[in-house]
């Protein structure tokens, strides 16, 4: 640095933020426009150089006293910069020495006016101040306040000391926003209220627009302090640093309007008045309920509304009634965590301490569970469902995950019921709008149980939860509006309890919080937790000169959070990284202070009403009064303390984990994310995904995989990186089938990435992998000469590699893909090898990435294949091992492939009765699991058959459904088959020509998609429908029939051969060609061997004798 030679004060200031010189006396970086702090050499002599120097040594920091912060944090404050005018030219008029008493007189007056306003001297930079509000302690009104205060300090004022008619005049810049504010560097005292961020440089060059004593603000601040004041509006300026033009306004003196703040916050429970009415009706609901008329009332309305209050008003009426009340709470940390709130809710009633062994847990469960007096199985799939190792109660191997779901979901159930048999039951579930899946699942089913249960159920939920049971009888919508006037008004006084409030404080409030309970509650307490002095004010003077009444709920509950102290405060900011509810020993292990020091901070901020405790340390647990609470706590954290925190929690929860207490793998993936421990995130995020599709929760567990391969992305693109997101890409891809079906477009995403993963990790198990399910996703969507090269490379690879369990999916896949291009004989040859090939052992590890068990699969396929080529009885036996197979697999995907299958099968073969109870088991599996896919298959089938009952129009519309639901999946392969479908049921309603567009239709798709396993079925329907539409089309007709026949020939499918013959001889027969008919009926019949049980060879052979009779009068 350049330095003078004569007093050695430095002639360039060095930019901090961009290294740009900068001459001495300028205040900002010419470059970037940040403010510069110059360096005050350690000795200045005083001499012909002193009006530098002077100004330099009053940049030194002022004694002005200020509140301590104990470490940085993120708020949003309004930064105000005051520079002094003309300091220059009054250096040269005076002798330093009265220099420098004017300057501290200036500097004073204006020390006095911030602190009147209830803000902080920042820093001084040359003549100018740093000015903040809102910390460190916030205010709901620190922008207005910003703005009272810059209009005092720039009121006129004459200078004692100065010339004649010398004035000190100010500029003044004003600007709102995120800053980070503290102790920045830990070392220097001079740093312990600096502020960094765009704010201050954007109320620096705001100032730099402002004529002598002006006050300029930015767009942000004057949004926040509305109409309180008259502006001129400057426009769009140009500032230097900034990259766009700035909003800006001169504030010219106070105006009429006030600012209001909006009701946008998450609800607490609060003194309830105003809810006479609703109350009311859940009384009623409750009294139907307690004589065994089950109800479900869902308490809806916006954050803070009042609902977990009205709920509870509703306990504090019945208390005295004998009842059992359940109470389960979603959390939106837990949206992934399936059952979270049935789970939580076990423990919490079981009681379950943190040194609790297994038996110890056990024994507790039995006891929470023995009034309902459960079986020995209640109690293992309960004591299973908490991860309580139980001994000789353990459930037997053989029980699949999905079987234990359904146990755990009919425990749970039983328990109510038996409860119900002892007294009536409340259940309350809070906050419906953050459940997990499987939550809703098994909530879905208690809601139509309790109907005809005396169980009343409560369901507090945000207006955008979408409910499907308001349409059922014992369901009721309860829509919670905002309070009124008068009774915002009791409510303000019920809070402030036995202080007295006056009727303009009162009506201040009400008028502020806009009749939302929860912005009354958090603003009176801002009120009454005022200093003894200031709340003395306030009842004497409105309206609320100088108090901290928040302009918004998270100013106030930041105002609340300061006042607790710093030890509070860093007790809330550790338990709000945490999560919601947080427990004492694992607050202890990250807080470290001695335990009278954390038990003081926590019993501050229970009595602050920030939070909730149960129980006694070291097994206390607590909870957040409000999610806002938590996050208001946690939004003050910097990023590297969060990282800090998550980072030591997560350690602590590994520990735990290594002694072997049981942490879900999801909350360690949500702290080592958090925490930057990226790897370690991954690894836990991919077990929660592996934990969830092994227990049939395809929902969580594709969200669980896609937050992996999210965090994944931010690691360095090695081999390693590759390898595990291949792995991850494939276990989705299977997640994805099961959910949202084969021709998805992100399940084909997901193949498609894991297949070039593959290829340039040259990883050919896993290439093979891929390859399988880019071929199953291109063949549902019907591309099938893409699927079909895909398959065969697959076969291709998989043989010179000697897998053989991918050689089965091979062969599977070739076989699949011939069946459905009608090449029956190949199909057939495949499907038999790769069942010959597989092996339960091996091909276990590769259930998950293919979705459905291969045997199951292939064992259906050939069912079709063997029914089409003449072969009934095979077929049937095939399609029942199938499902035999697949009901005792732990994969309900199996059993929905299986059941979709034996209806094609069952459709093919004209059984309209096995398709109808195959069609009503598969919609009721999928509908359980949500496999919209299979459930589309399902919807379609059962329309057939109802069309086929003589329910023509209800079957037309549920094949519609179903076609749209398949379409919507993506799915194309057997479109033409639904359609085919739908035209039988129009034809059934006497719409014969929108059948035959149906065909139409149909047999274009065909010839597009090249799926031609019913292609001859679809010429000989149009034959059929033609026939009976129009009158004199035998001859189209025939040309049909010759074509299906044709068709079949050439693809060996004997039994569409023979069904197209039986059209054809019967055509033929009313024409009196009876031998043509039977020349060419009877060799086809005589072809089978077996299934003379199907419609189809009953009908050839009833053909076949009036054949006879008409050529030789009576039967051979």
């Amino acid at each position: 640095m350049k330095v003078c030679g004569d007093c050695g004060a430095p002639l360039f200031f060095r930019c901090p933020a961009c290294g740009a010189d900068n001459p001495t006396g300028k205040n900002f970086c010419g470059d970037c426009g940040a403010a510069l702090t110059p360096t005050v050499p350690p000795q200045v002599t005083a001499g012909a150089g002193a009006s530098t120097s002077i100004v330099a040594r009053v940049t030194e920091r002022s004694s002005l006293s200020r509140a301590p912060s104990s470490s940085a944090e993120r708020r949003q404050l309004t930064v105000m910069f005051c520079d002094l005018v003309g300091s220059t030219a009054l250096a040269t008029k005076l002798d330093p020495e009265d220099l420098r008493d004017i300057i501290g007189e200036y500097r004073d007056s204006v020390a006095a006016v911030v602190r009147k306003y209830g803000g902080t001297i920042s820093r001084y930079i040359g003549d100018g101040m740093l000015i903040l509000f809102g910390h460190p302690s916030a205010h709901e009104d620190d922008a207005e306040r910003a703005v009272r205060a810059a209009l005092e300090i720039a009121a006129p004022r004459n200078a004692p000391g100065a010339p004649p008619g010398f004035e000190l005049r100010v500029r003044l810049g004003l600007a709102t926003g995120l800053v980070i504010v503290g102790d920045l560097i830990g070392s220097e005292a001079a740093e312990a209220q600096a502020v960094l961020g765009e704010t201050p440089n954007l109320a620096a060059r705001l100032q730099a627009l402002a004529e002598p004593d002006g006050v300029v603000i930015a767009e942000d601040t004057r949004r926040l302090i509305g109409g309180l004041f008259d502006y001129e509006n400057l426009g769009a300026v140009t500032l230097k640093g900034f990259a766009t033009p700035v909003q800006a306004w001169r504030v010219l003196h106070e105006g009429t309007a006030e600012s209001r703040f909006e009701a946008l916050h998450p609800s607490v429970l609060a003194p309830l008045v105003g809810r006479e009415e609703e109350l009311a009706r859940l009384e009623r609901s409750w009294r139907r309920a307690r004589i065994g008329t089950g109800q479900v009332t869902l308490l809806v309305g916006e954050a803070g509304i009042g609902k977990s209050r009205l709920v509870a008003a509703l306990q504090e009426r019945i208390e005295r009634e004998p009842h059992t009340c359940l109470r389960y709470f979603c959390s939106p940390r837990h949206q992934e965590s399936a059952l979270y709130p049935f789970t939580a809710q076990l423990q919490r009633a079981a009681g379950f301490d943190r040194e609790d062994t297994p038996r110890a847990k056990l024994d507790k469960l039995r006891v929470l569970l023995s009034p309902a007096l459960p079986s020995d199985e209640d109690v293992a799939i309960l004591a299973e469902l908490l991860s309580i190792p139980n001994g000789d109660l353990d459930l037997p191997v053989t029980v699949t995950p999905q079987q234990k779901k359904e146990r755990s979901f009919a425990a749970l159930v039983r328990q109510l019921e038996t409860l119900a048999q002892k007294h009536p039951i409340m259940v309350v579930f809070e906050d419906m709008q953050w459940i997990d899946p499987s939550s809703r699942e098994l909530l879905d089913q208690t809601v139509d149980r309790v109907a005809s249960l005396p169980v009343l159920v409560l369901i507090t939920c945000r207006p955008e939860f979408q409910s499907v049971w308001t349409g059922k009888p014992h369901v009721s919508l309860l829509v919670l509006n905002r309070l009124d006037q008068h009774a915002g008004a009791a409510l303000i006084r019920s809070v402030a309890g036995t202080r007295t409030l006056t009727t303009e404080i009162v009506n201040e409030i009400a008028e502020r919080t806009d009749g939302v309970p929860l912005f009354v509650e958090e603003l009176t307490k801002a009120v009454l937790e005022t200093s003894p002095e200031g709340f003395a004010r306030a009842i004497s003077f409105a309206p609320l000169p100088g108090l901290a009444v928040p302009a918004t709920l998270h100013a106030s509950l930041m105002a609340r959070l300061d006042r607790i102290g710093p030890i509070a405060k860093e007790v809330a900011q550790v338990g709000a990284a945490i999560g919601r509810e947080f427990s004492y020993d694992l607050l202890a292990a990250i807080v470290q202070r001695c335990d009278n020091e954390l038990q003081a901070a926590i019993d501050r901020l229970i009595n602050a009403g920030l939070i909730f405790g149960r129980g006694e340390p070291p097994d206390a647990n607590f909870l957040f009064k409000h999610a806002l609470v938590q996050d208001a706590a946690y939004g003050t954290l910097l990023r590297s303390q969060r990282r800090e925190l998550h980072a030591r929690i997560a350690g602590t929860l590994e520990e735990r984990l290594a002694r072997g207490i049981q942490e879900q793998p999801e909350i360690l993936a949500h702290h080592c994310g958090h925490a930057g421990l990226i790897e370690k995130a991954v690894s836990y995020w991919q077990q929660a995904g592996e934990r969830s599709k092994a227990r049939s929760a395809m929902t969580e567990a594709i969200v669980q995989m896609r937050r992996a391969l999210d965090l994944l992305s931010h690691l360095p693109d090695t081999p390693g990186r590759q390898g595990t997101e291949t792995d991850l890409q494939l276990a989705l891809g299977g997640a994805l089938i099961a959910a949202k079906g084969h021709a998805a477009e992100e399940t084909g995403g997901a193949y498609a990435r894991a297949r070039c993963l593959c290829e340039s990790l040259n990883d050919m198990p896993n290439l093979l992998k891929a390859l399988w399910g880019e071929f199953v996703h291109y063949h549902v969507r019907g591309e099938t000469d893409r699927s079909h090269r895909i398959a065969e490379d697959l076969l291709d690879l998989a043989g010179r590699q000697n897998d053989t369990a991918i050689l089965v999916a091979g062969h599977r896949a070739v076989g699949d893909s011939w069946l459905h291009r009608g090449q029956l004989a190949l199909a057939r040859s495949h499907l038999e090898r790769g069942l010959a090939l597989y092996d339960p052992e091996q091909q276990r590890s590769l259930t998950t990435l293919f979705a459905e068990n291969a045997r199951v699969a292939m064992l259906s396929f050939l069912s079709l294949t063997c029914g089409l080529l003449g072969f009934a009885d095979q077929a049937r036996v095939q399609s029942s091992d199938a499902l035999s197979e697949a009901r005792e697999s732990s994969q309900p995907i199996s059993l929905a492939f299986a059941l979709s299958v034996a209806c094609r099968l069952h459709f093919v073969l004209d059984d309209a009765d096995m398709v109808g109870r195959r069609a009503e088991e598969l919609v009721a599996l999928t509908t359980e699991q949500g496999f919209a896919f299979f459930l589309a298959m399902g919807t379609a089938y059962r329309g057939w058959t109802l069309a086929e009952a003589g329910d023509a129009e209800a079957g037309v519309d549920l094949l519609r459904r179903g076609i749209e639901g398949f379409q919507a999946s993506g799915a194309a392969w057997t479109l033409p088959f639904y359609l085919a479908q739908l035209a039988a049921a129009e034809a059934k309603a006497a719409r014969f020509e929108t059948g035959l567009g149906q065909l139409s239709d149909a047999l274009a798709l065909t010839e597009k998609l090249g799926v031609r396993w019913f292609e001859a079925e679809l010429h000989r329907r149009r034959g059929e429908l033609m026939l009976a539409a129009r009158a004199g089309a035998e001859v189209e007709a025939e040309t049909e029939f010759r074509h299906a026949i044709a068709i079949a020939r050439q693809q060996e499918a004997k039994l569409w051969e023979l069904r197209s013959a039986v059209s054809l001889a019967r055509l033929w027969h009313g024409q009196d060609k009876v031998d043509e008919a039977r020349g060419l009926l009877a060799p086809v019949y005589g072809w089978f061997s077996e299934g003379f049980d199907i419609r189809d060879l009953k009908e050839s052979k009833a053909l076949l004798q009036d054949l006879w009779v008409s050529t030789r009068g009576t039967l051979p």
